[in-house]
């Protein structure tokens, strides 16, 4: 089905931070796949897990223990401050199941029609639910009606969300990224969460933080709200947590962690054992390897180079970056940049219009920073003169 406006590539083979299509043409890759490659292209921890687990055993189904599942949910509790993981497939389910413990949350509080605030420009994906929670009106079109429940706001405006809660008062949850990925790498002010947080605990909600494109390592710490010093009470998980391997994780605490009973919710594939084995050799790599803390040098070192190198160029409005999550905002459109760098051997993305996004992988090295920073001022010169 034409959904996708496809670029004219395709690529055959990849290593690192490098990907090659099928006429051997070498390409910097700057969007690992939209935030999911975070350890590259080949990685050979990764390959390793997969081929072995593929040699043992690929499903037998959430009707019995999965020995690979078991140890992810210790790690990612571990790892995250959480108490337990539901895993899936994908962003869009993890937020589902987001969704459903909010709303059962709610029920247990005797509350007829459970709302959830959620944030204008948000993007939580694109099943009927989470497409119903994201604040992007073109993605929605067409699809009406929508599900009911959501009560919108501006993102990273605090006055706004109190007097929304002040007028509903059925509101049960918040759901928010961190950071605003689709919406154009959108990064708050520094106590947002914390404020969030402290909203939250004092109206008994559940602060339900979406970090699908900002966890595993992408903006310096493995969880973006570990910036922050605070735990949400539920926390979803996808892209970068297999990378590549399809899967998702919806992490809670403390009131949110016993929401879901036997029966509530499931999942036919969700924490296989090929890709929990997948995600594991992840986490082994990230710990073993302080990837996570060398994203934030990284990003700094990029978006530095790139302030320099755009200082007086009048079509810029912002540089911003958190880790290795960085934009190049514009101000005007800039979608036809995509090709422009696809042509000199450079994957970008454009979101929002006029914000070039970059998510380069973890494992990129300074010279490959210095290629990137090249290429991408050359494409935004020729775009702005």
């Amino acid at each position: 089905m034409p959904t996708y406006a496809r670029l004219p590539v395709t690529f055959t083979r990849g290593q690192g931070a490098w990907l090659w299509d099928q006429n051997d043409k070498r390409y910097l890759d700057a969007l690992s796949g939209i935030a999911v490659c975070n350890l590259g292209h080949a990685h050979p921890r990764i390959h390793e897990a997969i081929s072995s687990q593929s040699a043992q055993l690929l499903h037998t189904s959430n009707l019995y223990g999965i020995q690979a599942q078991q140890q992810l949910a210790e790690r990612l509790a571990v790892a995250s401050g959480m108490d337990n993981a539901f895993f899936c497939n994908s962003g869009a389910e993890a937020n589902e199941a987001a969704i459903k413990i909010a709303r059962l949350y709610g029920h247990r509080q005797n509350i007829a029609r459970p709302a959830i605030l959620v944030m204008e420009k948000s993007f939580h994906g694109r099943t009927l639910a989470t497409l119903s929670a994201t604040g992007n009106d073109k993605i929605q079109q067409g699809f009406a009606p929508l599900l009911e429940g959501f009560i919108r706001v501006p993102f990273d405006d605090i006055p706004a969300l109190e007097s929304a809660l002040q007028q509903h008062e059925d509101i049960v949850a918040i759901l928010v990224e961190p950071i605003q990925g689709e919406g154009g790498v959108i990064i708050p002010e520094q106590n947002y969460l914390n404020r969030l947080r402290s909203i939250c605990d004092a109206n008994d909600l559940l602060l339900m933080l979406d970090e699908v494109q900002t966890g595993i390592g992408r903006t310096g710490k493995m969880f973006a709200y570990q910036h922050n010093g605070i735990l949400p009470d539920v926390c979803t998980l996808a892209k970068a947590l297999g990378n590549g391997v399809p899967i998702g994780a919806c992490l809670a605490r403390g009131k949110a962690a016993d929401i879901f009973t036997p029966g509530s919710h499931g999942s036919t594939f969700g924490g296989n054992p090929l890709a929990c084995s997948a995600a594991l050799a992840v986490l082994d790599t990230l710990q073993n390897t302080q990837l996570p803390a060398q994203a934030e040098e990284k990003g700094r070192a990029i978006c530095s180079s790139l302030g320099r190198r755009l200082q007086g160029n009048t079509a810029i409005v912002d540089i911003r970056h958190k880790g290795l999550m960085l934009a190049i905002e514009l101000n005007r459109p800039c979608t036809g940049l995509v090709g422009k760098a696809l042509e000199r051997g450079l994957l970008i993305n454009v979101t929002a219009e006029n914000t070039i996004r970059l998510l380069p992988p973890l494992v990129i090295d300074l010279q490959q920073i210095d290629l990137l920073v090249e290429q991408l001022i050359t494409v935004i010169q020729d775009h702005t003169e």
